[in-house]
């Protein structure tokens, strides 16, 4: 699996619209044959800084980033940008998802 962490830093005066923004890329992208998951979480410590985590099958990654959303993206993110998104792009083993955290256990 493809795993993608990508800091979105949001000029201030957008920062609370982000997720209506960048709904459509969201929807578009979620809904992709390869897609695992596609989840935005707010900076606590920078309100406009967005953190997508972004998961893909090893077929998955490359339709993506050829899909006309990601094309979109590219053309219509960066006025709504600060600065340059920042990434991390890992191929990690497997395609399972999510799992339980060993360290920290709930039980009931």
């Amino acid at each position: 699996m493809i795993l993608i962490n990508v800091k979105f830093p949001v000029k201030p005066e957008f920062a609370d619209r982000w997720p209506e923004i960048s709904r459509p890329f969201t929807d578009a992208s979620r809904a992709e044959d390869g897609n695992l998951w596609f989840e935005w979480s707010r900076s606590v410590e920078d309100p406009n800084t967005y953190v997508l985590i972004e998961a893909f099958t090893d077929e998955g990654a490359e339709p993506h980033v050829n899909s006309e959303h990601f094309t979109r993206m590219q053309e219509e993110f960066p006025q709504y940008l600060a600065a340059t998104p920042q990434i991390v792009s890992r191929q990690v083993e497997g395609d399972e998802g999510w799992g339980p955290m060993g360290e920290v256990a709930v039980e009931g």
